[in-house]
């Protein structure tokens, strides 16, 4: 798992390990649309458990860095 220091926002996440929206839907079984709308800061990810270690596999991130991330997208779309 790598560590960030700074926070990041969910798109940044996924950029860093050189993902497109399709492969992490794929992955998690989510939709295309699902991940763009957690990336603006539409929804906050609703996932079962295993969905959940998929994500943080993918994105290379522990828990609370996937929370850091989601914050911070949720706190970029009220800019």
């Amino acid at each position: 798992m790598m560590l960030y220091s700074d926070s990041m926002d969910m798109r940044q996440l996924r950029e860093n390990q050189g993902l497109r929206t399709v492969d992490v839907a794929s992955k998690v079984d989510v939709a295309e649309s699902t991940v763009r709308n957690w990336e603006y800061g539409k929804t906050i990810p609703r996932l079962r458990i295993d969905q959940i270690d998929a994500l943080l596999k993918l994105y290379g991130c522990t828990f609370d860095e996937l929370f850091a991330a989601v914050k911070e997208s949720g706190e970029n779309a009220k800019k």
